[in-house]
Formats: structure tokens, sequence, C-alpha cells
């Protein structure tokens, strides 16, 4: 029995002997290729093998997530984006995460996944949601592949599992390496991440050895299938020196990792320590309809049975930017007009919209009256009669003829002569006592005559110079009427009225018109502007009886400070992208730059100012995170830039 065990165990041994020489052996090995890359620069600095077309197994997902990360900077996608399982994407073998057709995920999880654990799962749910199916997104990885310059590369699937025709090179997968550092360094972090949350697991790094194995390596991505064997493109920095190797055809884990630090330190050595950093060209991003046709056969190999004898790939790209033609010159309207075109405008909008005034108010009737026809006016002026009706009295003053020297005189000889009462009576009938009219016309007879006589006197120089007379005495010995009639305080009025000399006659008569009450009766205001002079000798002044006007002092006008308030909630901070001889330059450089970083720079405002004979060309307006983020973008396109503000 025991000798039968022994038998038994010692043939397990021999197998287990034979197959790990067969796996080990160079014989069954893939073919081996290697490149060195200073990633500054893109310079070469080692490689064997490295254009020959070989399988890059898993290598095939840093394709899948530049298109996903250029589908999140284009703004068609987020990472909290959901993307629904298909069969396809769940029926991929192992590595996988474990999705089920039909189920919903986050983008991001997708990713996570995709670039730790290297899940054939995710990558394929990937593609899937940005292209409708596998081959439709195969062929928009090999169209993104020559734009990077991958021109040796042709790809079948998002996941990189062996099928006929997917196919890369060592040389093309450390250029696709370089583009993810300097092209997205915002996600680039993730590919050093030794654990992440994938949504419904935690997932692990397949290229854990090498992160903690080598000195300052923080990337890339593994592969390995049967055909391939094992594979990596890796990356390194020290100091000012970073290095981006790819490895295919390792014999295991273990020899691969040892061939990738062998070439890490020839790498290391061979790199100039101070070089000027050249950044790929990042390519345009594909609009969302475009139409990604493929000119590989099924078979994408010169010669090969079945295949095409020639591929001719045809450039649609524009060679120059036309110039577009100008605008017609519009001439500018002046700002006075823009002004009062829009108050007029306000103006109508307010009279088309204002309620109507209230009936019996006298905005009603002047309404009416501009409204209504004849027969609606004859309405209005009826229903004022009994208001009118209900005013006291008027008084009637006694009006005589001026006398030879005063003023009232030489105003009628100045106008051509005073006509008789009669006559006045005779020419225009006279108002119906007790009307508005009437009213209106003894306020006019008792204070106006003054007014027009100053009037004359300042534009005769000969009779302003001559003094005025007293007024008859048939005026002085009115009657005067109660303190109850009176309708301001006059009992404590000063014998004479003293006014500014410093004042024309003009600027005294207004003063005395604004200080006056809200007159309720003309016979009232008639009886309080006439006073009796101490001496009868001295000359009259007719004027209403007031307090000496003290006459307010304009005050200054108070400076204007001028506080300017944020309203960017901390977005002091802006990048400067050069300097150029001319503004017209300088706008260009912003919009070019703007497109290039939408992602980063479509909150900022651009802004051209000039110092010292040259245009700075700045994006103001941004935090401080995003003028880093978007330096560091514009540095990575060898655009120069620097940070302002703070």
């Amino acid at each position: 029995m025991a000798s039968l065990v022994g038998r038994i165990l010692r043939a397990v041994f021999l197998y287990a002997m034979v197959g790990a020489f067969l796996v080990t052996s160079p014989l069954q090995a893939a073919p081996f290729a290697a490149i060195v890359m200073d990633a500054r620069t893109g310079e070469i600095l080692y490689e064997k093998n490295a254009r020959t077309r070989l399988h890059p197994a898993s290598l095939t997902k840093m394709m899948t997530l530049y298109i996903a990360f250029q589908e999140i900077q284009a703004g068609r996608l987020s990472l909290d984006t959901r993307v629904t399982v298909s069969k396809y994407a769940a029926s991929q073998p192992p590595s996988r995460l474990g999705l089920k057709p039909g189920q919903k995920i986050a983008l991001r999880y997708l990713i996570r996944a995709a670039a730790v654990k290297s899940a054939n799962d995710a990558a394929a749910a990937i593609g899937d949601h940005i292209s409708g199916d596998a081959a439709s997104f195969a062929k928009r990885m090999t169209k993104t592949a020559r734009t990077l310059g991958m021109n040796d590369t042709t790809f079948r699937n998002a996941h990189g599992l062996t099928a006929e025709g997917h196919l890369s090179t060592a040389y093309d997968m450390n250029v696709l390496g370089r583009h993810l550092f300097y092209d997205f360094p915002q996600y680039y972090n993730i590919f050093s991440r030794r654990t992440a949350d994938a949504g419904i697991a935690e997932v692990r790094n397949t290229n854990s050895r090498f992160l903690d194995s080598y000195e300052g390596a923080d990337g890339i991505k593994t592969g390995f299938t049967s055909a391939a064997g094992f594979n990596l493109t890796a990356s390194a920095v020290r100091g000012n020196k970073r290095i981006i190797a790819t490895v295919f055809g390792g014999t295991s884990t273990a020899n691969r990792n040892a061939k990738m630090a062998e070439l890490m330190n020839l790498g290391f050595g061979a790199a100039k320590n101070r070089v000027k950093e050249q950044p790929p060209q990042a390519p345009a991003p594909l609009p969302a309809d475009a139409l990604i046709a493929s000119a590989a056969p099924e078979i994408d190999e010169i010669d090969a049975a079945g295949g095409a004898g020639k591929t001719v790939r045809v450039s649609g790209g524009v060679t120059s930017s036309l110039r577009p033609k100008s605008r017609p010159s519009v001439p500018a309207i002046p700002d006075e007009v823009v002004i009062a075109m829009a108050a007029s405008i306000d103006g109508a909008l307010a009279e088309a919209t204002a309620e109507p005034a209230p009936p019996g108010t006298l905005d009603f009737q002047a309404q009416t009256m501009e409204s209504a026809p004849e027969a609606a006016v004859a309405t209005a002026l009826a229903a004022v009669e009994p208001v009118a009706e209900a005013l006291p009295e008027p008084v009637e003053l006694a009006a005589a003829a001026p006398e030879p020297g005063t003023l009232d005189a030489q105003a009628a000889t100045l106008e051509g002569g005073i006509l008789p009462e009669t006559t006045l009576a005779a020419a225009e009938p006279a108002p119906q006592p007790g009307t508005l009219e009437a009213q209106a016309a003894a306020l006019a007879d008792a204070v106006l005559p003054a007014e027009t006589a100053l009037a004359a006197a300042a534009q005769d120089p000969t009779l302003a110079e001559m003094k005025p007379q007293a007024r008859p005495e048939t005026l002085a010995a009115a009657p005067a009427l109660a303190a109850e009639e009176i309708p301001f305080e006059v009992a404590a009025a000063p014998e004479e009225v003293v006014t500014d000399p410093g004042l024309p006659a003009e600027s005294e008569f207004a003063l005395a018109e604004a200080a006056l009450p809200e007159i309720t009766a003309v016979e009232t205001v008639a009886a309080a502007v006439i006073m009796t002079p101490a001496d009868p000798t001295a000359p009259v002044r007719q004027a209403p009886i007031f307090d000496t006007v003290e006459v307010a002092q304009a005050p200054e006008p108070a400076q204007e400070e001028v506080v300017v308030m944020s309203t960017s909630g901390g977005r002091h901070f802006g990048v400067n992208v050069g300097e150029f001889p001319s503004r017209y330059e300088a706008e260009r450089a912003l919009l070019k730059t703007a497109l290039a970083e939408s992602a980063t720079l479509n909150e900022g405002l651009r802004k051209t100012t000039q110092a010292g004979g040259a245009w700075r060309a700045s994006f103001l307006g941004l935090t401080e995170d995003q003028a880093e983020l978007a330096c560091r973008r514009l540095r990575a396109r060898a655009v120069p830039c620097e940070t302002v503000g703070g």
C-alpha cells in the first residue's frame, strides 16, 4: 500500500516538473520585445523587437480607459454615469468583477476594476456603453491609436483577450502609456493604487509586486495570455527623471518584473539630468456623432491569406484654417440715445399699465378729457361744479387805476396801456362767481401785477433805477381779516419785510412762493399780502408775509466710495499663457487654449492686458485648484503657463 502511494506521488511530482519546464522553457515562451523611453522627451534609450506586432493582452485596457477619459473630458460622460451591463460584457471570462446582465453600475467603479484588477467584464461594459457594441468600440480604439501615432496597432476588443488581428507593438504601448500620463494627469494616479473600491467588491492591483519592489514606480498596466506571455508597461520617477518601459513575452510574473527592473535601471542611467520637457501632442476630441470607419479588413496583415494586399488610409483633416470674413461694421449708438430710448419705453409701459385714477380726482378728470369725446368732457365738468359751489365766495377787491410814476403805471406804459375795466369786461365775459375760474382770476389780480412790474423793470435799466412809490390808500386801508380766516401765522410778523440783499428780485419771489402754504381761499391771500408801513412816506413793497428766508447751502457731494464685492466664491486665481506682440495674437492664443482645455478653463474669464509693449493673455476667475490643474495640463501640451493671483 505504501509503495502504491509512493508511486502515485512520484508520478504527480514528475508531471508537475514537466509542466513547469514546458511553461518556462524558452521554446514555449512568446516572442520577447522591450523598449525603454525617456518620458519627458520621448527619446528611445533602449529597444529590442520594439516594432514587432505581438499580442498585447490586457495592455489593451489602457486604450479602453484612454477613450473613457476622453468621453468624460468632452462632457458626454461623468464618473457617476450609470452603465447598464450588456450580456456580452457579463459573459467575458476571468479576470472578472462579477457583473450580471442588466445590472446598473457607476462608470467610476468600472474604471477602477479595469485599471486595478484588469477585469475583462468591466472593460467590455465600458466599450459597449460608449459605442453600442464591441465591434464599433474596437474600430474607435483603432482610429484613436492612429491619432496617437500607434501605426502598428489594431484592436478587436476592449479587454485584450486573444483574437485574430488583435495586435500591437512594445513601441506603440509605450506611446500609449506616455499619453495617459500627460493627457490625463488627473486620472493617472489610479494606476498606482494597491486596492480600490469597485462598487460590488474590493479589488487588488495586479501590478502590486512591481509597485512595491521598485523605487519610484507608479504604474501602469500588466497583461497576460498564453499567446502573449507576461506583459507590462511601467512608469517610474526618480528626481527629475521619468522613465516609461514596456516588456512583451515574459515567462512569468517574477521574470517579467526582473526584466522591467533591469530596463528601468538602464533608463535612469542613460537619461540626461536636465532636458527640456516635450509632452506629446494630445489629439483633438472626437464629436459625439463621429462616423468611425475602419479601413482594416478582418485580417490586417499585408499579403496574408484572405487579407488585404494594401491598406490605404485617407486623412480628411483640414490642412489650413480658412479665416472667416469680418462682420460688417455697425455704427455704435451713443449711450445718451440708448438711455433716452430706454426711459421713453419705460414711461410708455408705465403709462399703459397704470391703473386708472379714482373718480372725482383731478387725474381722473384729465384722463377723461384727453381720451373722451366732447360729451364725456361735459360730463366731467358737470362733476366738478358741486366741488366749486362748496368753496367760499370770493371777496371783490377794489380796483383802481395805477398812479403815475408807480411800477404798475410803468408796466402799463410798456405794454401799451391798461384797458379800462369796462373794456376788459366787454372784451371778455367775467367768470361766474363761485367757480374755480373766478378764484384763479382774483388770485392773478392780487399777485401778478407786482411780478409784471418787476419783470419790466429788470428788462429796462432806466426803470430799474427808479424807486417804487407808495400804494394808494384805498388798497392800504383794506379791512383786516379775522385771525381764524388767515391760513398761516401773521401776528408776529414784522412791520417791514427784509429780504436777502444779495438775491435778485426774481429769487426773492421764487423763495416766497416756495414758502407759502397751501392756498384755500383767494381773498385770504389777498388780505394777508397787504401791509401798512410805519412811515407813510416810506416805499411799500408788495410781497407775501413770511419770516426771513435762510437759503440752505447745498451739501457738498460726498465722495463716492467704490467697494468691489467679489462674487466669484474664492475664485481669485488665474493662469497666464504667455506674452504676445499684439492684442489679436493674445486673444487668438486665449481662444485656442480655451478650446483645447475646455474642461478646466470653461469657467475662466479671458483677459488681455498690455504691459511693457507686450500683450499678456490670461484666464481669470478660477479657484486655486482649477488654476494649478489647468497649468499642469497646459504644460503637458508644451504650452507655457503660470498661475497668478492668490
